[in-house]
Parts: structure tokens; sequence; C-alpha cells
């Protein structure tokens, strides 16, 4: 019977962090590190294999992480502000909130932003083409979502609608989170599970493609964003938590469905270009392959004098695996 009732259900999680002396560790927290550090261990080895150095991955990740953090948490108190600044801004919510992170609130697309932003900013110091850079980190971004959103799982949150569904989700009746009004036995919607698994098969479909056309010049991001939101888009509809809407084209729709919306199409219309102009003479393909910009050992010795040795890779250079004339 408790077997039976075990795979009709997803139950609640059994704790949500755990102590040490007087510090709590949250599970959320451990998950969203796990992802970062998966994230920039998958971008090494595709940036090493590529000729590049797997350590220049972790400079960049360093700015990424630190940008994408701050991003993503002032995407969700923008788009979330009631609890902060109160109902229309009227000063009744808690500014305090704000820094408290380890509650939650997290916002991907924030943390997609500012992300982009670090990302920019370390490739513009060590001399490293952005594109590049790019394609190298796109699949790993995805894998550290997939691991992430384990995190929601533990904080019984962002799930979504109620569901007669055999793996519906259990959440504790007198979490915070619950939402009022509803039978202490009912199941929603493990939108978390949805996004790991539709993420992760992500992943290895990205890495498939890559290995067989060779995604260069930004389409690894493009084709990244453009399955990220495909899959979001449809989540995201069902989600439960607080979030603000807006109307447009007579539909009222979610903040973080209108931005998915509009990056899918964004990066479908750049995907398509990018398809359209891809390289087709190896003097392109030379070009698609370099990693760091002509200016590299001026920039980036100027930025960290200890980036460069005295046998730097060769720019132009590229690998068997990027061989153009293969197929």
């Amino acid at each position: 019977m408790q077997l039976a009732a075990l795979m009709a259900s997803i139950p609640p999680p059994p704790f949500d962090g755990f102590e040490i002396g007087p510090v709590k560790i949250h599970i959320y927290a451990l998950c969203i590190i796990l992802g970062g550090v998966l994230a920039f261990w998958l971008g090494g080895k595709r940036w090493a294999a590529r000729g590049g150095k797997a350590e220049e991955m972790y400079d960049v990740g360093l700015w990424a992480v630190v940008f994408g953090i701050i991003g993503a948490r002032l995407y969700h108190v923008l788009t979330v502000p009631d609890v902060y600044f109160g109902p229309n801004y009227d000063g009744t919510g808690d500014l305090a909130k704000i820094f408290a992170i380890w509650e939650g609130g997290i916002a991907i697309w924030g943390a997609i932003g500012g992300g982009a932003l670090g990302v920019w900013f370390a490739c513009r110091r060590y001399g490293i083409r952005m594109p590049a850079m790019a394609d190298a980190i796109a699949p790993g971004i995805l894998l550290a979502q997939a691991v992430g959103r384990w995190g929601n799982y533990f904080n019984q949150e962002l799930f979504g609608e109620p569901t007669t569904l055999p793996w519906g989700l259990e959440v504790e009746a007198d979490h915070f989170n619950f939402p009022a009004g509803l039978p202490a036995d009912t199941l929603f919607h493990p939108t978390f599970l949805y996004e790991s698994v539709w993420n992760l098969l992500g992943v290895a479909v990205l890495l498939i493609i890559d290995r067989r056309f060779k995604l260069r010049n930004g389409m690894m991001l493009w084709s990244y964003i453009v399955w990220y939101t495909l899959g979001r888009i449809p989540i995201e509809s069902i989600r439960l938590d607080q979030a603000q809407t807006w109307s447009l084209f007579g539909l009222e729709l979610r903040t973080n469905t209108w931005t998915s919306v509009i990056m899918f199409l964004i990066a479908l219309a750049l995907l398509i270009y990018s398809i359209a102009n891809r390289p087709k003479t190896p003097e392109q393909w030379a070009e698609a392959n370099k990693l760091y910009r002509d200016d590299r050992d001026e920039v980036a010795e100027a930025a960290n004098p200890d980036i460069l040795d005295d046998t730097a890779d060769n720019p132009a250079a590229t690998t068997d695996d990027d061989d153009p004339s293969r197929p």
C-alpha cells in the first residue's frame, strides 16, 4: 500500500537544508552551486576541445556568476514587486527581503541577462571572442538550469496547477507556499521536474547537433535559447506562484511568459540568419573557429599579465574536430 501510494505521487522533500553550527545550509543553494560547477566543467571541456585553455572558462565563469546572481535577483524583485515594495508600491512591503536570496527568488531570465553581461565583460577583459565563448558554454548553462530546478523542489515552490496525474507533486499543507482554499491532499504539476527533464534532453540534443554540424558564430547560443524557451513557455503557463501579468494583443500572460516568447522569436530569427550565413569556405571556417580577438595579447596582458604564457595558442588554429572539410 505504501509503495502504491509512493508511485501515485511525488512526495514533498524530507528537508530543505541542514545546519552546521549556527549556519543553515539550504539545499536550494547547493543545487544552484552544483549547477554552476557542472556548467563550467562542461564549458571548460568544450573550450579546451576547440583549442582554448580550460582555465579561461573559469576566469570568465567567475564574472558570469557574480553578474548572474545580481541580475537574477533584480529581475525577480522587479517582476514580483508587491512582496518588497507593497501593492502599487505603497511602502507596505519588506525591503529587507530583497537580500534574502536564501528564501528563493532567483529569476532565470535575470541570471541569463546578468550572466551574459558578465561574459561580455570578461571576454573584453581577456581578449576572447564573445561568440566563441558563448557557443562553448551554452549547453552547460542548460545543464545548470536542469540541476538548479531541483532547488525549487526542496523549497516547495514554483509548482504548477492542481493535477490528478500519477506523478503529481505533494506539497505540505502547512507550508507557506501551499495555495489557500485547496484540500490538504491536493497534488500539483511538478513544473520543476518538467523543466529539468526538458533541459537535460536539450543538452543531449544540442551536443549531438553540434557534433554533426559544428555550430559556430553564435549558432549554439541561439539554439540553446530556442530550445529552452520552447519548453519554458508552456511550463510557465501552468505555474501558480505570484507574478505580474501583462496584457498584449488581447492575451494576459505572466511576465516570464512574455519574456520567453520574445526571446524565442529573437533567437529563432538570429539562428535562421546564422544558418543562412554559415561558413562555407576554409577561410570562413578558420575565422569562425577563432577563439581569441586579434588584439588578444595586448588586451589580456594589460588586464592580467599571468593569463598568457610563452606558448600562446594560435588564434586561427583548428582542431581535427573542427576540420571544415568534414561533413
